[in-house]
């Protein structure tokens, strides 16, 4: 074909800007997603022609079309989970409190119970369950919701976990979790989080709850805020633990770190009741045979 096609915009002098194409070339650059600013025209006068564009794709050194964004429709569970967080984030006055927990001894005990028992086996996560519900024993006021204006004050330590799934998250629940002792505990849990995983949970056993624990330690996450699950009044963020320096008895010494944080809502528990029951956390996690004595 003797036409022509020209793109781009004539500049004021000269013909500089002029992209003179062949109809069949450009098609073809078209069909192949090829950028014609990148194509070298050998035809008369710089006009680029198909074998201009065919050499150019033989040459490999192509520009990829970029590829085109998706809509993807969610899950009425991740609808619900966006509901609910966005009104907490909004309506629920955050504030956050941050520790750091020595866990070598923690550790050491799970080994030691494991050890006992090659069938039972115990997780961290199983015993900082243990510790928060001690805790909310010693400080009860942590263990409510404000509702219309109110405090509602739970009378059983039920405990949420945080559970991921393909679609979304969601919180089972070990109920009175300090009447529980820790193979309990760790049965139940093992049991909640199978039937979570696999739509088997009944609403009740994850409807409610007081309080809840979000543990990313596993994928090596250090620390983290948590958005806290309404009407609970408090959520706890678990990070891994790591092996650091600190001083002890005026010494260096290597410890297994694990760093918390506790999200809470400030309109039903104060910093100062906060910080105390954060402390009587770290102080059984830090100590774990102090659970086992007060649970004897």
């Amino acid at each position: 074909s003797s036409q022509c096609v020209t793109l781009g915009s004539r500049k004021e002098e000269g013909t500089e800007g002029i992209i003179k194409i062949s109809p069949l070339a450009k098609k073809i650059a078209q069909n192949e997603g090829v950028n014609v600013q990148q194509l070298k025209g050998t035809g008369p006068y710089g006009r680029i022609i198909k074998a201009d564009v065919l050499e150019f794709l033989d040459s490999g050194i192509r520009t990829e079309s970029p590829e085109k964004d998706t809509i993807v429709e969610v899950s009425n569970m991740r609808q619900v989970i966006a509901q609910r967080l966005t009104e907490s984030k909004q309506n629920v006055p955050h504030f956050y409190l941050t520790v750091d927990c020595q866990v070598d001894k923690l550790i050491s005990l799970k080994n030691e119970i494991n050890s006992a028992d090659e069938n039972n086996k115990v997780t961290i996560n199983d015993l900082i369950i243990k510790a928060v519900a001690f805790s909310m024993k010693k400080f009860p006021d942590i263990n409510s919701s404000w509702i219309d204006n109110k405090i509602l004050k739970y009378s059983n330590a039920d405990i949420s976990i945080a559970v991921a799934l393909e679609d979304g998250l969601i919180t089972p629940i070990v109920k009175n979790a300090d009447k529980k002792g820790i193979l309990s505990i760790s049965k139940e849990v093992k049991d909640l989080v199978s039937r979570a995983r696999s739509g088997k949970l009944r609403p009740e056993e994850f409807q409610g709850g007081g309080f809840t624990i979000s543990n990313l330690g596993m994928f090596g996450i250090k620390a983290f805020s948590a958005i806290i699950n309404p009407p609970q009044s408090c959520i706890m963020a678990v990070g891994a633990s790591k092996k650091q320096p600190i001083v002890m008895n005026e010494k260096i010494e290597i410890a297994e770190i694990m760093t918390v944080t506790l999200s809470v809502d400030h309109r039903a528990v104060d910093g100062a009741l906060g910080a105390k029951f954060l402390n009587a956390f770290k102080r059984y996690i830090e100590n774990p045979v102090a659970m086992f004595l007060e649970y004897c």
